[in-house]
């Protein structure tokens, strides 16, 4: 394992810690349990760094190197593609308390914090959603969030956040795009976290209908 992605282990480690103990899941993606299901993210800044310096240059992308929008000219027409379907009000927010907490933190910055409803494009498709669609209008933040359903249920995003102001320990320039490209497995009411050193998203997926597990 190189230094960063030490490094990035350590944080997730202090994330989790932050956030609190994640919960048991019962059930598993419930990737037949439901044909729509509600998306909810923080974005967040760090603040301060302890890595050592990279070439922030080398990984400058254009937000959509895995990704396909959906609606554009290359999607696929044979194989289903994800649908927007409605943002969700800030009251049926899960994540209320990590945002305070990452705020209070003095180590993070939310910039983001949304939710709505969509289908799943099939697995392979990579039929994203743009991230203005999805009410992310965070300045210099582009890219899309891409929810499949194969065998299991992926949430992935591929990102690009130019940040005006970098932390001094990432020896970035202002206005440095840094990228953001993960795909990960998902399991409903379990928070998953996707991290790099210069920012992070926290997502948790749930079922759009049915009854919510106990003690959730």
């Amino acid at each position: 394992m190189n230094r960063r992605n030490t490094l990035l282990v350590l944080r997730g480690a202090a994330l989790c810690a932050l956030a609190g103990a994640l919960p048991a899941v019962a059930q598993d993606t419930g990737e037949k349990a439901s044909s729509a299901y509600n998306v909810e993210l923080i974005v967040f800044r760090a603040l301060g760094s302890t890595g050592t310096p990279e070439n922030w240059a080398a990984e400058v992308g254009t937000g959509n190197e895995e990704g396909t929008v959906v609606g554009a000219e290359s999607a696929s027409g044979g194989r289903e593609q994800g649908r927007f379907l409605t943002a969700l009000p800030a009251s049926a927010y899960q994540l209320g308390e990590i945002e305070t907490r990452l705020r209070s933190s003095g180590a993070y910055l939310p910039v983001a914090h949304v939710a709505w409803s969509q289908t799943a494009s099939a697995w392979g498709t990579h039929g994203g959603l743009p991230v203005q669609r999805l009410g992310l209008d965070v300045p210099g933040l582009t890219g899309t969030i891409v929810l499949e359903r194969g065998a299991y249920l992926h949430l992935g995003m591929t990102l690009n956040y130019a940040i005006p102001n970098p932390p001094a320990g990432l020896a970035a320039p202002p206005g440095t795009v840094f990228t953001m490209n993960e795909n990960q497995r998902v399991k409903f009411y379990d928070r998953t976290y996707f991290d790099h050193p210069a920012f992070g998203v926290i997502a948790i997926v749930t079922p759009a209908q049915g009854k919510r597990p106990p003690g959730r």
